[in-house]
């Protein structure tokens, strides 16, 4: 949690229309600084400006612009900038990075401290960890569906994939049965979320899951790989949803 003293305070400067895979770049960056326990960030929309290629961007323009400039914005601690600073690079692209130093006279109170976990990914080869997160389709963290929540957060620490099944049939530990049926649209469906990473990638992501997951089963499981591949996708285009998390669904194979 950031205290009062020395502080460092990053601005990050895009082009409101950038993006990585069909996700806007601001989008990314704020997921990535929220589940890494940044205490807080703030996306600024600008009016009008220009950047390296000295084009004018303007919203009083009749067309609208999807290039006006953004600015995200936050305080941290020397430390913690410089464990973000390199990823913030990589995701920033074309975009400048400032760094100042800063003095925290008041830090702000959250209502509970977060979780910091580590952010490089490692290469998978062999033996790995599949964890399976079972959840209901009702369930919710921070006003929003907990199995997007998750998505959310395993996509901003790196792991290398995860797939969403919804169930059609089951019960847990209420003993309910839950049951999809036709024209019955039920929103306590089971929920299953299957990924697969290396072992200290998915033990270092457990405490954020169970800080948001008030009820539920997360399990792990030995497996090994025997594929790991993803078509080549091309740089700031939008190609749909990224499916690497069901190539790893795939190719498990549980002893």
């Amino acid at each position: 949690m950031l205290s009062a003293g020395k502080a460092v305070k990053v601005s990050i400067y895009l082009s409101e229309g950038s993006s990585h895979r069909g996700i806007s770049t601001y989008s990314r960056i704020l997921d990535f600084l929220f589940f890494r326990g940044v205490s807080g960030a703030t996306v600024m929309k600008g009016v009008a400006g220009f950047g390296a290629d000295h084009h004018m961007h303007s919203s009083s323009f009749v067309e609208i612009s999807d290039h006006l400039p953004l600015k995200i914005e936050f305080i941290e601690s020397r430390e913690k900038v410089n464990e973000l600073l390199g990823k913030l690079e990589e995701m920033a692209g074309t975009g400048m990075i400032e760094v100042q130093e800063t003095t925290v006279a008041k830090p702000a109170q959250p209502s509970r401290a977060k979780k910091v976990l580590p952010a490089d990914h490692e290469k998978i080869e062999g033996k790995a960890r599949m964890m399976r997160i079972y959840i209901g389709e009702s369930d919710r963290w921070k006003d929003k569906p907990l199995h997007q929540a998750l998505v959310e957060a395993m996509r901003a620490n790196d792991i290398a994939g995860v797939t969403v099944y919804r169930g059609i049939l089951g019960y847990g530990a209420h003993r309910r049965l839950h049951k999809d049926k036709r024209l019955h649209l039920s929103h306590d469906c089971s929920i299953m979320l299957s990924a697969v990473d290396s072992e200290g990638k998915l033990l270092a992501f457990l405490p954020l899951v169970e800080q948001m997951v008030e009820e539920g089963l997360v399990v792990l499981s030995d497996v090994d790989i025997i594929k790991y591949s993803h078509r080549a996708i091309e740089a700031d285009a939008d190609n749909g949803p990224d499916t690497s998390g069901e190539a790893l669904g795939q190719a498990e194979a549980e002893p």
